[in-house]
């Protein structure tokens, strides 16, 4: 089964608990306790094998892109098609499963809650500043360029959760300096680097980014395969940064 039709499986919500384990629960019609208090997954949690905690932060992962970006939607005041498009086209929803991909962002959507529980929730399931977290502020900044720009509401919203997720001001102008396009963004910036170190600090960091930011490795990590196209992108934009300051400083 594909990860857009776990969602909605009748112990998903329960393994992941707190808000958005409560969130599902309410969409599925699961009889749930009030939004928990706990950003924290339940106890039960520390029991699960390696399988069932990648499974968890799987879902963990695809409901925090479904909620955050209805959240952003709600924060900004206006629902694009284009963005309900995007979203679609990035992350590869079969027809099947839209139904109950939308239910989950009606019901965010319509949440008195804000968008700070879940992604406390989120952060709390992987390492602070994740490969896997950075992946998932890239999949909201598709979404909110999906209509050609990015109001400065969503970039609010997208830097108070870069700030939850452990990203400082400076990781968030790099992430936000890989959406502007490469004509506009600067290399040293996307590959957070400085013009300063020299060619072979350079070289070792984006060597560690790569590897960092490996497909393979943000699954092991808890990306869901439907989300590789993302990854990828993220991955060419990282070597065509590189490859511009190779060329400025005729690295072979």
């Amino acid at each position: 089964m594909n990860i857009w039709g776990k969602l909605l499986g009748g112990a998903a919500g329960f393994a992941i608990g707190g808000p958005i384990g409560a969130l599902l629960g309410a969409v599925a019609g699961h009889a749930v306790d009030r939004l928990a208090e706990s950003d924290e997954p339940p106890d039960s949690a520390a029991a699960l094998g390696v399988d069932e905690r990648a499974a968890t932060r799987q879902i963990a992962f695809t409901i925090g892109i479904i909620v955050l970006g209805a959240k952003m939607a709600k924060a900004d005041g206006v629902v694009n098609r284009s963005e309900i498009l995007a979203f679609k086209q990035v992350f590869k929803i079969p027809p099947e499963e839209e139904q109950n991909v939308g239910r989950i962002f009606d019901q965010a959507r319509r949440d008195a809650h804000g968008f700070e529980p879940y992604a406390r929730q989120i952060a709390h399931m992987f390492t602070r500043k994740s490969r896997v977290l950075e992946e998932l502020i890239d999949g909201l900044f598709h979404i909110a360029k999906a209509d050609g720009k990015v109001s400065n509401e969503e970039l609010d919203f997208l830097r108070s959760v870069a700030g939850i997720f452990g990203f400082d001001e400076a990781d968030f102008a790099r992430i936000r300096e890989s959406h502007l396009g490469l004509d506009a963004g600067d290399p040293y910036n996307l590959l957070g680097v400085t013009r300063a170190m020299d060619n072979a600090a350079i070289k070792a960091a984006y060597r560690k980014l790569v590897r960092d930011t490996h497909p393979d490795k943000l699954m092991a990590k808890g990306l869901p395969a439907e989300f590789l196209a993302m990854a990828n992108q993220r991955l060419a934009t990282i070597n065509a940064a590189y490859d511009r300051i190779c060329k400025e400083r005729n690295i072979s």
